[in-house]
Parts: C-alpha cells; sequence; structure tokens
C-alpha cells in the first residue's frame, strides 16, 4: 500500500471539509496511521475518558473510514462507528450490549443513507460498511462519508445521555 498516496489524499479530504459544522457539533477529525491502514477519524473529546488524548483511551467512542492493504484489493474503501470498554466511560453506567441496541435502533432511521452497511456485529462495533475505492472520487468519497456521519452523531449523544450515572 502507498501509504504517502492515501494520506495524502485523506488529508486533502480533510482540507476540503467545513470544520465549521463539525466544530458546532464538537466533533473533531484526524487523519492517522493505525493498524496497518490510513484512517479519517471523528470523534468527541466527551466520547473518550482521556479527553486530552481521545484517540488513545481505552473508553472510547469514534467514526472511522479507511484502507488497508486488504480493502484495497477488494475495490473497497470500509468506515465504521466503534464503541469501545463504554463500561469504563466515566460518568456514565453503560453495559455495552444495552447501548449498541438503542443506538441501532435510532440508527435505523437513517440506514438506507450508508451504501453496504450492516449492524450485525457485537457490541464494539456499532455499524459498518463499505463504498467502492474510486481513486478519481476518493477524497469526495470521504468527505461525503463525514457529512453522513454528521447527520447521525448527535444519536451517539443522544444514546449516552440516556445512561448518565
Amino acid at each position: 500500500m502507498d501509504y504517502n498516496f492515501y494520506r495524502r489524499n485523506f488529508g486533502e479530504a480533510l482540507e476540503d471539509i467545513s470544520f465549521r459544522q463539525f466544530d458546532d457539533l464538537g466533533l473533531k477529525l484526524s487523519v492517522e496511521e493505525v493498524l496497518e491502514s490510513v484512517a479519517l477519524k471523528i470523534y468527541k473529546p466527551e466520547w473518550a475518558n482521556e479527553i486530552q488524548s481521545p484517540l488513545n483511551s481505552k473508553s472510547r467512542i469514534f467514526f472511522s473510514v479507511w484502507v488497508n492493504d486488504k480493502t484495497i484489493k477488494e475495490g473497497k474503501m470500509y468506515y465504521n462507528i466503534h464503541a469501545l470498554k463504554l463500561r469504563e466511560l466515566k460518568g456514565y453506567k453503560i453495559s455495552s450490549r444495552d447501548f449498541a441496541e438503542k443506538f441501532r435502533t435510532q440508527f435505523i432511521e437513517y440506514k438506507e443513507d450508508w451504501k453496504n452497511v450492516d449492524i450485525n456485529f457485537g457490541p464494539l462495533t456499532l455499524m459498518e460498511g463499505w463504498i467502492n475505492l474510486n481513486i478519481e472520487t476518493i477524497q469526495s468519497d470521504i468527505i461525503d462519508l463525514a457529512l453522513n456521519f454528521l447527520k447521525i452523531s448527535p444519536i451517539i449523544d443522544e444514546t449516552l445521555d440516556s445512561f448518565k450515572s
């Protein structure tokens, strides 16, 4: 995999995103190299225990769009929402399964907006899907997925609110 190529394309997509809408919701965006992948991650520091380091916190929620050698061979770019170790999230009393079920019940309303999405996972992956990897449109595809997440991110806040301790 050509990390420089994908990191550049993900970075340029990030530069073209209007941050105001994300900032208004408290969302942060970052391009990362993780697990032999290049990924765009969208998160709120409040969705993690370690607010100074939310992308490395053991307990956290984030949206991700990524490519790696496997996805490239498949001709796909994947996306998902992870909810990791929510039972440890400070200020909440959460069962990961209950959180996932509640989130997915609300997400169903938006499911048709997400190509090839599936919600039949354990509680760590709230949803996951993929789109065709097209080098000609990769940047606009990343932006479209980010804007799609922007629409559903309030579901995470609403779901978390119902588990406040």
